[in-house]
């Protein structure tokens, strides 16, 4: 591993210099800052709050590739996404996928149906709660052709975290106007709402199954869900025939699809 140290020094010129911006002029340098540092194919940065649609602040893929990381994951499986949940949570550092992924994760539908669509090896990301319940993530992201972050990269990007948070609280420090404009445009699409309580709408569904649900689509397995919920996975495997006798289906491929409908 080596530092560009002209890079950096650019990039850190570049974000200096600046004094209000939009999303891609703070974006390149940041991604520039990061590349000096470690290599890595893509960077894409999102904005959350709660169960909104996640906003792109920032990206660097290419049409096709945007239309798999971006406009595919906003759509729905954003809602399955560790990523996401850590998000929820407004819990600050820097992990890779596999440090906040279910036990499960690698076998779910969501991984099988979207997440293996994007060809990562891994992917890290900084995660840097702001105010108003909005968390920004910067995801650094591998494919398999050049592998996962070695140990010496992690700690320098960990080492960059106090760096980067700076960056991002100083150039979008406020972004809940832009979650409260979407936040009524969906309300006048008939969008608005919490978006699990829309997807199981009018199933005689319960709200332990609703739960269920949720945890099964993430990645965890009947173990896991009971320990989450404090049950006996004897008991969480009931629940999860009873959800599939209501929904009239016999696999988690068909709950992960009459999901992802559902949203649309």
């Amino acid at each position: 591993m080596r530092v560009d140290f002209d890079a950096l020094f650019q990039s850190i010129d570049h974000l200096i210099e600046l004094e209000k911006a939009d999303d891609k002029a703070v974006g390149a340098p940041l991604t520039g800052l990061l590349s000096s540092l470690v290599d890595f194919d893509f960077v894409v940065i999102f904005a959350y709050r709660g169960e909104q649609r996640p906003i792109d602040l920032y990206s660097t893929f290419d049409p096709q590739q945007y239309h798999v990381y971006v406009s595919l994951y906003q759509d729905g499986p954003y809602l399955l996404d560790p990523f996401y949940r850590t998000a929820c949570a407004q819990q600050q550092g820097v992990w890779r996928m596999r440090d906040l992924a279910p036990d499960r994760f690698f076998a779910s539908e969501y991984y099988r149906n979207y997440y293996i669509q994007t060809g990562l090896a891994e992917e890290v990301g900084f995660f840097i709660p702001m105010e108003e319940g909005v968390t920004v993530v910067v995801s650094l992201m591998r494919t398999e052709v050049r592998g996962a972050f070695r140990p010496p990269e992690l700690a320098m990007l960990r080492k960059t975290e106090a760096v980067v948070a700076r960056i991002i609280r100083k150039f979008w420090g406020s972004l809940s106007p832009r979650f409260d404009a979407a936040q009524t445009k969906a309300a006048r699409t008939g969008q608005g709402g919490a978006v699990a309580e829309r997807a199981w709408a009018n199933r005689n569904l319960t709200h332990r199954e609703k739960s269920i649900i949720e945890l099964v689509l993430q990645g965890h397995s009947s173990e896991s869900i009971g320990l989450r919920l404090g049950v006996a996975t004897g008991t969480i495997k009931v629940h999860r025939r009873n959800i599939y006798r209501k929904l009239g289906i016999s696999s988690q491929a068909q709950l992960m699809s009459l999901y992802l409908g559902s949203l649309k």
